[in-house]
């Protein structure tokens, strides 16, 4: 009786070795899995111009929808594509914000968070303004958002879109895409100094407009300015180019001179040439409307920009947002490279894996 006992005790001992071992199996592979080091664009299967900002290790994206602004928020801007959003705010059902919220940038200013987004009064795009709503909790995704109104030049209320803050030399700058009149149809790139988060302290200047052929396809545009700083601090704007409804849709951009003063218009020098634009062989069309952040370890520079999979696509839901590592030229400013095929594994952001 003893012996049979024995013997059942090793081969149950036996199995739950072997089942012990294969569970040790599948753990390891997940694991491995969830520690792969590499991704592939998109992010998400659609989003135009996206934007993130990082802070204390936590990314928060958004993107235009339509409807609402909603906030992606995770600690690895890879994994994107398993967050739920948060919607923040929701448009009221008439009045001067309450149709077309497009291009929503979220910016943490005087220790509190400001969400800058476009919006207008009907479906014509004329009615087209910058908004800017303002939160004071620790975490976007949560609190109460107050409107902040709109943000504009008061002797210049014409369309205007894409609305961006950046920080210079202890100074504060809003930057947007608009027009020069309410009849004009060329969209240029101004900047204001700003008295707080929510006012601007001067008028507009033009710092930029369509003069170059790539600039003019389809229409002449300039939208979606972005500032960026490169390590030695000298300070770039990238813009938009030409309509999005054309797969010429692209970067340009701009260089403040040494010493110069960013209200000078004579201190901001543009590239002759795009700076990022469509690749037919990796089949991207139509790349642009940008932002800029850094690796979890602040040692990587990445761009996101929104692109089209097909010729053609234009300026609906088929844009999808995409990433990809930046470095610098020799002579200090941003070298884009090429636009990474869907396809490809890339290598994710230092710090992530």
């Amino acid at each position: 009786m003893r012996g049979n006992f024995r013997k059942l005790s090793i081969i149950l001992i036996t199995q739950l070795a072997v089942l012990l071992s294969t569970c040790i199996k599948d753990i390891s592979a997940q694991s491995i899995e969830r520690k792969d080091s590499t991704f592939q664009n998109p992010l998400l299967p659609g989003g135009a111009d996206p934007w993130v900002i990082e802070k204390g290790g936590v990314y928060y994206y958004m993107s235009t929808n339509g409807a609402n602004i909603s906030i992606w928020k995770t600690s690895a801007i890879t994994e994107l594509g398993h967050v739920k959003p948060v919607v923040v705010w929701q448009p009221p059902a008439s009045g001067v914000h309450s149709k077309n919220i497009w291009a929503p940038e979220l910016h943490y200013l005087q220790g509190k968070w400001y969400l800058y987004y476009s919006a207008g009064s009907s479906s014509n795009l004329a009615t087209q303004r910058v908004f800017v709503l303002e939160n004071s909790s620790a975490d976007p995704t949560k609190g109460t958002w107050v409107d902040k109104g709109e943000i504009r030049d008061a002797a210049a209320n014409h369309f205007s879109i894409d609305g961006s803050v950046f920080q210079y030399k202890h100074k504060t700058y809003f930057i947007w895409s608009g027009t020069a009149s309410d009849i004009d149809n060329i969209q240029r790139i101004y900047i204001a100094k700003m008295k707080n988060p929510w006012t601007l302290k001067t008028h507009r200047i033009q710092i930029s407009m369509p003069q170059y052929q790539w600039e003019k396809i389809g229409g002449q545009v300039n939208e979606g300015p972005e500032a960026l700083i490169n390590p030695s601090g000298d300070l770039f704007i990238t813009f938009s180019v030409s309509q999005c409804s054309t797969d010429d849709y692209g970067l340009g951009i701009l260089r403040l001179k040494a010493g110069g003063n960013p209200l000078n218009p004579a201190d901001w020098i543009k590239h002759r040439e795009p700076v990022f634009s469509k690749s037919i062989q990796h089949k991207v069309f139509g790349p642009g409307h940008n932002g800029f952040f850094q690796s979890k370890d602040g040692k990587e520079n990445w761009i996101i920009y929104h692109a089209n999979a097909e010729s053609g696509q234009g300026c609906g839901g088929a844009r999808n947002p995409r990433i990809q590592k930046f470095t610098w030229n020799k002579d200090g400013s941003p070298n884009f490279g090429e636009p990474v095929s869907t396809s490809q594994k890339i290598k994710k952001p230092s710090g992530e894996y």
